[in-house]
């Protein structure tokens, strides 16, 4: 039996994930099965209520603005409380809301519990986040975010067509079914996730990092910047503005939205497990400028699209490249902050949020001033400058950057 030869290069071991990040993943999974029924519905129930179109986007936006505005108390409530609590009484609340929200009454009832919800779901998504980054080494901390965005992606694909289902027996019963699905991630958190603090390895070897340096972290930085432009052009300017394309300049019927749809989140999932180990093994910076660049000349190639096959490519290219853009820019978070970053990730999750609040507000008054090139531009110019950003990362941003100096109580630079 012959042995390698000194120096040559061996086969890199198998990552093998954590418990944790198995648990957030299916967590993940229930919860997006569950919002992903209501959401098909929602624009109709609150239109049931007797309410203009107006109201009905103000029922859209309250679930997003109410996680904008609770994400810095979140930050802080980790930090006392603890990750594992915080993400079961977030579910919590999203659950009670939810289900309150299938016997709402009036149309301020519904107003007001979707903000509630959107308390609960910032709760839920920094400290899942959070917990996720401190119990995974940089080494495959890409690979983990990953396997945790995953269960959205499935859950979100599975949720759609669940949702119609049911609301063929009510309106309310989404809001019913969504509750249940919270209940069972909400249990499943409780039994079976860890405590961060009094764990071993990999959480003992990065130690936390002062809130004040993590902002000075380039690596951060340049996260939020991708933070900000994916939640203006993935949540924000594609979710408004490709439906209206599809009828309006196409002539399409509606149905042909959930094929394009259906073919870049199918593309996303089948390149996220690539995309996160790529990102682990061959580094954080060439996976944000690359996905980034191509996101961005993909996106505002959509405006140009004169059938839905070309529609359909374009945005699968983009689904390609957004597996990157979810688990880079993450990743980076993690390596800035260290150990516990409750802080950071909410900042950075904040990034998104507003985000995907303005992306939709700036989109559809540039289409109405000037043209769907423009508007879709203005999204590919974003995401092309995040690209522009990453160039300023070190070349192997994992643990620290190459020319940081080493931290109080660190062995020294990364090598």
């Amino acid at each position: 039996m012959s042995t390698p030869a000194p120096g040559a290069p061996s086969e890199p071991p198998r990552v093998r994930l954590g418990r944790d990040v198995i648990v957030l993943g299916v967590i993940a999974f229930f919860v997006m099965v569950g919002f992903g029924v209501v959401v098909p519905v929602l624009p109709v129930y609150a239109r049931s209520f007797g309410v203009d179109n107006t109201l009905v986007g103000a029922v859209l936006s309250a679930f997003a603005l109410m996680r904008l505005v609770a994400s810095p108390f979140v930050g802080r409530l980790l930090d006392l409380v603890g990750e594992r609590l915080v993400l079961s009484v977030g579910i919590g609340i999203v659950a009670l809301s939810s289900g309150l929200a299938g016997l709402a009454e009036t149309y301020p009832q519904l107003l007001l519990l979707r903000g509630l919800g959107g308390i609960g779901s910032a709760m839920f998504s920094i400290a899942a986040m959070t917990l996720l980054l401190a119990s995974t080494a940089a080494s495959h901390r890409a690979r983990a975010i990953g396997f945790y965005q995953g269960g959205f992606l499935v859950g979100g694909m599975a949720g759609p067509a669940l949702g119609g289902v049911l609301a063929t027996i009510s309106l309310t019963a989404p809001f019913f079914f969504y509750a249940a699905t919270l209940v069972v991630a909400g249990v499943v958190g409780v039994v079976l996730l860890r405590p961060v603090r009094g764990r071993g390895a990999p959480v003992a070897a990065e130690p936390p990092v002062a809130f004040r340096q993590v902002v000075r972290d380039v690596r951060f930085r340049a996260a939020c910047v991708a933070s900000f432009a994916q939640g203006w052009s993935s949540l924000g300017v594609r979710s408004a503005l490709v439906p209206v394309l599809v009828v309006e300049v196409l002539k399409g019927t509606t149905a042909w939205t959930g094929v394009v749809f259906a073919v870049a989140a199918v593309a996303q999932t089948a390149a996220l497990a690539p995309a996160a180990r790529l990102v682990d093994t061959v580094g954080r910076r060439p996976a944000m400028i690359g996905a980034f660049a191509v996101a961005g000349v993909t996106l505002a190639g959509v405006a140009f699209s004169r059938d839905i096959v070309v529609l359909g490519a374009l945005l699968a290219v983009y689904g390609v490249a957004t597996a990157f853009m979810g688990t880079a820019p993450a990743a980076l978070v993690g390596d800035a902050a260290g150990g516990r970053g409750g802080r950071p990730v909410a900042v950075f999750s904040m990034c998104s949020d507003v985000g995907a609040i303005a992306g939709p507000l700036v989109a559809g008054f540039l289409v109405d001033t000037t043209s769907y090139a423009v508007a879709f531009g203005s999204a590919g110019a974003l995401l092309v400058l995040s690209a522009l950003v990453s160039l300023t990362l070190p070349r192997r941003s994992t643990t620290r950057p190459e020319n940081e100096e080493a931290r109080p109580g660190s062995p020294g630079r990364a090598s």
